[in-house]
């Protein structure tokens, strides 16, 4: 192999006895890491930058009028199980789309860094005591390597670790803006919407100026200090408080909602999780729930993943009303149906609710016996409720609603429409967290609700009509309101919509009610009793509150500790504390600083942040991600991220294509969204949201086999046979097994890991499978025999321009026919479509067909095979730099231009090609009249509609009846 500093421009370079000419496994592996070493060295692929330190590889800055193309992967997390081949799908998709993109003049930002705090680092160190920056640091560099051999086309200079210091001290940063900031509903942006951050300076002046009332009322000169900073701390975006939480012990921390599972569990381990109030950071994201929904009609996203989130925050429309309590505290309940109040016979509200630590106002005469669940007293029975309560997960809760648990809490409430007394119960399936921990029950037009009255003989009033022939129980549809009138307002006779609107009103008109807006949506717990995870950069003072660390401070570095374990003492029990595993470095904890007013002992916090912090403004880093004076450069940032930084930016700017799984449709996205618009709103960004353009790539999955015990065996040694009438038996090692689908995993055996890959075929043959297999969108199945058919496109075209027995080129300089220049020009202009809607796939296929072409000429004219391989290259770039140079071409090809159809050879007889899979039509194609039965079947087999009705399947044969009928048969 050549050194990087030599002028290689062919495989002649390295010495004749060690290479063969063939196009095999070998060739490939020598000249794919050759190339690699190549573009290392003449910095191919550094993406330059208007201004700054980071140039193209010549050392010129980019034109900053020059057309940008900034594409993006979902950061990785560098696990020790290192790849499999599923997942370089998206990033060799992004590789391919960045190439193409350089190759049509963009500037091209590609980049991949490393999401490295998280949990499985943190899990292994807790049970071998190695630190978790070792494993995080071995796993990042086999990552590393396993990608490289690939060939991806990232700028090396712009790689980090969320790990890496700088990166801590600017994630520390963010979060020392969000907490420096409050949330002006009233303040008009720039694009004429109300609500955005300001510091928290700016609040402070309002109240000393008087403009802005304190909560209490009283002049801001007449608060102490710490009233001031109570008054301000309570609205900040980032806060402390104590707060019900998803508590799970068995990990030792808090989750966030989007971190439990619909069982009630934790995503990571499965243990489950409880209700607890802890005092936690909180991030106030519900500030932002109108923009964070409104604001993606601004962008080109699934709209699958746009329903997820719109569907997450939950925006509700309806009315807050209060129930006055006989002798207690009023109880505030959200309502979407205000219309029915008239029927809320009973209330509910969570065991966690503070109404429960209230004495009632005595025993109401007529109680029934099963209202107290057995005991004796309402407060008996109230404690004994709660104390069962907290040792269920909210989704068994949810679950226990179906029968009806709940005990009367001795309280009674005041209808307000009616002036009825109503009982107040305590109910599990009521939970704290979701709206005000309280319910109006309204049996008449609730399935749950009637099964509640049902159970405890309580009354039901129906406030819709329901209609002719209707058998009783709760009535859920439409229909014109009645039994709804007091001696001040008559809802009866009218609509639900105008039902609405008119009790909205009345209630407001006596100060007992307002129509709102509420959401699903909840603020972000932010705490993590975890240690490998960004530390808090603020201290506590003898008041316990926080205090912001001075930028100069920043990184806060994690110390060493004796263990990592986070303990709970007992796993399974709702009511354990957590012992961060912070707080057993004291020296640490407990720590002398001068923060203006001389040298003081302040106390650290002993959480960290949750591993999304890193993952929320990575892309910003890509940027420029060398020693700076700033989170971000705003001429860099308005160059490849500001609206209209290129044609397609449109309004919204941000990153111009993002491609991941669509498991992160809320977590990740979600938050940042929200950092990103607080970002904005303090003028550190010019984009309105992050990413413009998401793309979720499908999964690739396997086949597994288990024997009849139901234990899997290696899918690699499995035989497959096919019998006279067509059943196919699968067996290893004489046994009879039975094929299962679905994912990768070493459980199940049937992990193929891109090494493999590489050693048996090289990486543009892995490259071109996986583009090839279908629809990026879609998953498909993979299947190791059927790479051979990439590599068998990849050696045809080798020996199109290579003679394989001397290594000599065999193109002809010759002219190509007139039939060749219409299917070169037709393949250029069918290849550019493709790629510009990411259909690689078919994008392959079409060039194939020119390829087969080619391999049925005497000899392949170069003018036809100097556009192909340049086509080529975004999938196979490898191969492509070794013929192109081949072909007398100096330097890289990485930045030739994409061929452009020659409009005058693409007028062409056509003929529509129905194909059909089972028989029934699933696409039409357009070819030539001449087309051949082989190419046919390269292009149905790659049509998305194809694609779509094999859903998976494998294909059993392939019926072509040229030029006009191809029909697949699955298997």
């Amino acid at each position: 192999m050549t050194s990087p500093d030599a002028p290689a421009t062919s495989i002649d370079d390295a010495p004749q006895g060690d290479v063969r000419f063939r196009y095999t496994a070998a060739l490939a592996s020598e000249l794919e890491q050759r190339w690699q070493d190549r573009w290392d060295a003449l910095g191919t692929f550094a993406a330059p930058n208007p201004t700054g330190p980071l140039t193209d590889g010549a050392g010129r800055h980019a034109d900053p009028d020059a057309s940008t193309f900034f594409v993006m992967d979902m950061f990785p997390y560098p696990s020790g199980a290192g790849l499999h081949v599923g997942h370089p799908l998206g990033y060799i998709a992004t590789d391919v789309v960045g190439r193409y993109r350089r190759m049509c003049g963009d500037n091209v930002l590609h980049a991949l860094g490393y999401d490295a705090f998280g949990l499985p680092a943190e899990q292994y160190a807790v049970q071998t005591g190695q630190h978790p920056r070792v494993t995080t640091e071995a796993n990042i560099a086999n990552m590393r390597r396993q990608l490289r051999r690939l060939g991806l086309g990232h700028d090396p200079r712009r790689t980090f670790a969320t790990t890496d210091a700088q990166y801590v001290r600017w994630t520390q940063w963010i979060f020392l803006r969000v907490f420096g900031s409050w949330y002006d509903a009233e303040a008009v942006r720039p694009d004429g919407g109300l609500g955005q951050a300001r510091p928290v300076a700016e609040l402070e002046a309002l109240y000393e100026s008087g403009a802005r009332p304190t909560p209490d009322g009283r002049p801001w000169a007449d608060l102490d200090a710490v009233e001031r900073r109570r008054v301000v701390d309570a609205q900040r975006l980032a806060y402390v408080s104590e707060t019900p939480v998803n508590w799970c012990p068995g990990l030792g921390t808090v989750l966030a909602n989007e971190e439990v599972t619909v069982d009630g569990r934790s995503e990571r381990g499965n243990f489950p999780v409880f209700k607890r109030n802890l005092r936690q950071w909180n991030m106030r994201i519900t500030a932002y729930a109108d923009r964070l929904i409104d604001d993606l009609d601004l962008i080109d996203w699934p709209e699958k993943v746009r329903a997820m989130q719109r569907n997450w925050i939950g925006r509700s429309e309806g009315a807050q009303v209060r129930f006055a309590v006989l002798g207690g505290e009023e109880i505030e309940v959200f309502t979407t149906r205000p219309d029915t109040l008239f029927g809320a016979t009973f209330m509910v509200v969570s065991p966690e609710h503070p109404l429960l630590d209230e004495v009632p106002a005595g025993w109401p005469d007529g109680t029934h016996a099963t209202w107290t669940g057995g005991h004796r007293t309402p407060s008996a029975a109230v404690a004994a409720y709660r104390a069962e309560a907290a040792g269920k997960t909210a989704v068994e809760r949810q679950a226990d609603a179906g029968r009806k648990t709940g005990v009367f809490t001795g309280h009674l409430a005041v209808n307000p429409v009616t002036g009825v007394p109503l009982p107040v119960f305590t109910a599990d399936y009521v939970l704290m967290g979701y709206g005000t921990g309280a319910i109006m029950a309204v049996p008449g037009g609730d399935e749950r609700d009637f099964a509640f009255a049902q159970a405890f003989e309580l009354p039901v009033v129906h406030t819709v009509e329901p209609p002719e022939g209707w058998t009783g129980g709760a009535w859920t549809g439409d229909g014109r309101i009645v039994n709804s009138a007091n001696d001040e307002i008559s809802l009866d006779g009218l609509g639900v919509a105008e039902a609405k609107r008119a009790v909205v009103g009345w209630l407001e008109g006596r100060g007992i009610g307002t129509g709102t807006v509420t959401y699903r949506l909840r603020d972000w717990l932010f705490s993590r009793q975890r240690y490998w995870g960004e530390p808090f950069p603020v201290v506590y003072d003898e008041d316990d509150m926080p205090l912001a660390l001075p930028e100069d401070m920043l990184p806060v570095e994690l110390p060493e500790v004796p263990d990592y374990s986070p303990r709970t003492f007992d796993p399974e029990d709702a009511q354990s504390s957590p012992e961060p595993p912070l707080g057993r470095n004291q020296d640490w904890v407990d720590v002398i600083l001068d923060l203006g007013d001389g040298p003081r002992t302040y106390r650290r916090d002993t959480n960290t942040m949750p591993n999304w912090a890193g993952s929320c403004w990575y892309y910003l880093n890509y940027l420029d991600p060398t020693s700076r004076d700033v989170v971000v450069d705003p001429a860099l940032e308005a160059y490849w991220m500001g609206p209209g930084h290129n044609a397609a930016a449109g309004a919204s700017g941000g990153v111009d294509l993002y491609v991941g799984g669509v498991e992160h449709a809320v977590l990740h996205l979600l938050y940042a969204r929200f950092w990103h618009k607080v970002l904005h709103d303090l003028g550190h960004v010019s984009s309105v949201e992050p990413f413009r353009r998401l793309f979720n790539q499908g999964y690739i999955q396997a086949y597994a086999y288990a024997d009849a015990r139901g234990q899997h065996v290696p899918a690699a040694e499995v035989v497959e046979s096919t019998a006279a009438d067509g059943t196919v038996t699968y067996a290893w090692d004489g046994q009879e097994v039975f094929r299962e689908y679905g994912k990768m995993g070493k459980s199940l055996k049937n992990v193929v890991t891109p090494d493999d890959m590489y050693e048996a075929y090289g990486a543009d043959t892995f490259r071109v499978y996986e583009m090839s297999m279908g629809p990026l969108d879609l998953s498909r199945p993979w299947e190791t025999r059927a790479v051979v058919g990439s590599q068998r496109f990849l050696q045809r075209l080798w020996r199109n321009a290579v003679d394989e027995a001397t290594g000599a080129l065999v193109v002809s300089d010759d002219a190509p026919s007139p039939a060749t220049l219409r299917l070169l020009h037709r393949t250029i202009a069918d290849v550019r479509v493709e790629m510009e809607a990411m259909r690689i796939n078919t994008a392959i296929a079409k060039l194939i067909v020119l390829n087969n072409h080619l391999t049925s000429l005497p000899a392949a004219p170069r003018a036809v095979v100097e556009p192909l391989v340049l086509m080529v290259a975004p999938v196979a770039p490898h191969i492509a730099e070794e013929l192109w140079s081949r072909l007398g071409h100096e330097g890289s090809l990485a930045h030739e231009p994409f061929p452009v159809a020659d409009p005058q050879h693409l007028v062409e007889d056509t003929v529509t090609c129905v194909l059909q899979v089972q028989g029934k039509v699933r696409g039409r194609v357009e070819v030539s009249p001449s087309v051949s039965d082989d190419d046919l079947r390269e292009l149905a087999l790659a049509d998305a509609g194809v694609q779509r009705a094999l859903d998976g399947r494998g294909v059993r044969t392939v019926i072509v009846r040229a030029p006009r009928l191809v029909n697949v048969v699955p298997a």
